[in-house]
């Protein structure tokens, strides 16, 4: 089948991760100083026009340079309604969790109770026992270099057949965190622990989860919540304990490279299967904000976030600690994470002195066709969301400068993980 073969190319990458990461092009050079300008609301707006014209249901997105904020949406939230989308609505995030749990983590290591570079078997011997716990590192898990496999093909089983059944029977499955490490265990590693390139893996996150909870005595929910939500000063940001989103939200499509036609909702889902790896609602707004209090020394001192954003090569992305770095040639070097979850996809990026971001949501997943060799084909909103972020954070980079068709190839928002 085109979608498991599919499978062993993609998956190992992200499913939580949308990853729409927009890379730069492979030659782009050191990142050039760039004048403050104001943001242009028109041009944002016919911009992400564009991307609901290019066949988005719905997106929404909310853009900062200095003190001044812009946020727009375009499209729908539900298809059979008409409901239009606004900015100010939630959405699962997927992936973008990831930076909240090596917040949390580099936290208790600055408390001490937790040493980046100790075994991770020093404090779940029974979670990861014998030579892994032993060879494996905190910061491994982190970075994606533990050499640990994905969960998701064990979650989700119907998905190397080919088919989205599971994706349906699964919807209300609550399923424990350590379940999710066993299945992640049981499959074939994806390296030596701290080989490079590393390997985009949810289990990693999960175990950062388990750890978070061990040290602190708290639910890692619970600690996330007081310690980096309310920290950072989140308004609209959450880990539900149910299937349901709280408050105005899209309506979630998910197309499975057209398996699914139409399209299916998958907003109410039981997102215990993505655990810390990539279970956060948040808003675009509030994404902004996340960031900009993570890079500006708020969450953690300035000595973590040095640690932080040092990065290694991982599926093609420079990976840090639970965040990336995307280098845009003539406008500099911006931060933060990506991520997918069945019918939604959101990015997040920010320059390294927070004063220039842009947070997206969308509502229609793997949009794309497959080629003959199971790879999804380039689709024009792909081509459409690269040129939006684009305008968002380099309004006065050249036209030459950046190749938006080049920048959505290591965008994963067709990847099957998060």
């Amino acid at each position: 089948m085109r979608i498991a073969r599919l499978l062993g190319t993609v998956l190992g990458t992200t499913l939580l991760t949308t990853t729409a990461v927009l890379t730069a092009p492979a030659q782009a050079g050191p990142a050039a100083p760039r004048d403050a300008v104001s943001l242009d609301g028109p041009a944002l707006r016919d911009s992400l026009d564009a991307v609901h014209e290019a066949g988005m249901y719905g997106v929404f997105s909310s853009v900062r340079d200095g003190g001044e904020r812009w946020t727009g949406a375009s499209g729908v939230a539900d298809v059979a309604t008409g409901r239009p989308v606004t900015p100010d609505m939630r959405q699962r995030v997927g992936s973008i969790s990831k930076t909240f749990t090596a917040v949390g983590i580099m936290q208790q290591v600055e408390r001490g109770r937790i040493r980046l570079d100790a075994p991770v078997g020093d404090y779940l011997p029974d979670l990861i026992p014998g030579e892994r716990g032993r060879q494996i590192t905190v910061r491994m898990l982190l970075n994606h270099t533990s050499g640990i496999g994905d969960y998701i093909l064990s979650a989700f089983p119907s998905l190397a057949k080919g088919s989205t059944d599971s994706l349906e029977e699964e919807r209300f499955r609550s399923i424990r965190p350590a379940e999710l490490v066993r299945m992640g265990l049981a499959a074939p590693a994806t390296g030596r622990p701290g080989a490079v390139p590393g390997s985009y893996s949810n289990t990693n996150y999960v175990i950062a989860g388990l750890l978070l909870e061990k040290v602190t005595g708290q639910k890692a929910g619970a600690y996330l919540t007081r310690h980096v939500i309310d920290r950072a000063g989140l308004r609209h940001t959450s880990l539900p304990r149910t299937p349901y989103i709280k408050g105005p939200h899209p309506r979630m499509y998910e197309s499975w490279f057209g398996v699914l036609d139409p399209p299916r909702d998958f907003s109410v889902y039981d997102m215990s299967w993505a655990s810390t790896a990539g279970s956060v609602v948040s808003t675009t707004d509030d994404l902004n904000r996340f960031y900009r209090a993570l890079l500006g020394g708020k969450l953690v001192g300035k000595a973590s976030v040095d640690e932080m954003t040092r990065t290694v090569p991982v599926s093609g992305l420079d990976y840090g600690l639970g965040i990336y770095a995307l280098e845009l040639r003539g406008c500099g070097r911006f931060w933060g994470h990506d991520g997918a979850v069945f019918g939604a996809g959101t990015i997040a990026l920010s320059s390294r002195d927070g004063k220039r971001q842009v947070a997206l949501a969308q509502n229609l997943m793997k949009y794309q066709e497959l080629d003959e060799d199971g790879r999804p084909k380039q689709h024009p909103i792909d081509d459409a969301v690269a040129r939006y972020v684009v305008r968002a954070l380099c309004p006065d980079a050249p036209a030459s400068g950046i190749n938006p068709s080049r920048l959505t190839k290591s965008l994963r928002f067709d990847q099957l993980s998060h």
